[in-house]
């Protein structure tokens, strides 16, 4: 019976010691592998465009805006009726 429970844990700490050593290369190829991506397909570097600053009249109101508003409340206006 000795015999028996010595070589189950043998092979227990066999399994256990193939586990951990794949375990341990499966990090450092994924690790590997990340590296190697970086290095030859890097992220582009993500382009802002520049504020452009909107024309503004008088009081402080967008053109574009102010005639888009204009435009609305007529066609708003002229459904009520």
């Amino acid at each position: 019976m000795s015999e028996l429970m010595s070589e189950g844990v043998t092979l227990m700490m066999l399994g256990m010691g193939f586990v951990f050593s794949f375990l341990v290369v499966l990090i450092f190829a994924t690790t590997a592998m990340s590296k190697v991506v970086v290095k030859f397909f890097p992220e582009p570097e993500p382009v802002t465009p520049a504020p452009v600053a909107p024309a503004q009249t008088g009081n402080g109101v967008d053109p574009k805006l102010l005639a888009v508003l204009k435009a609305a409340v007529q066609e708003h206006r002229s459904r009520q009726k």
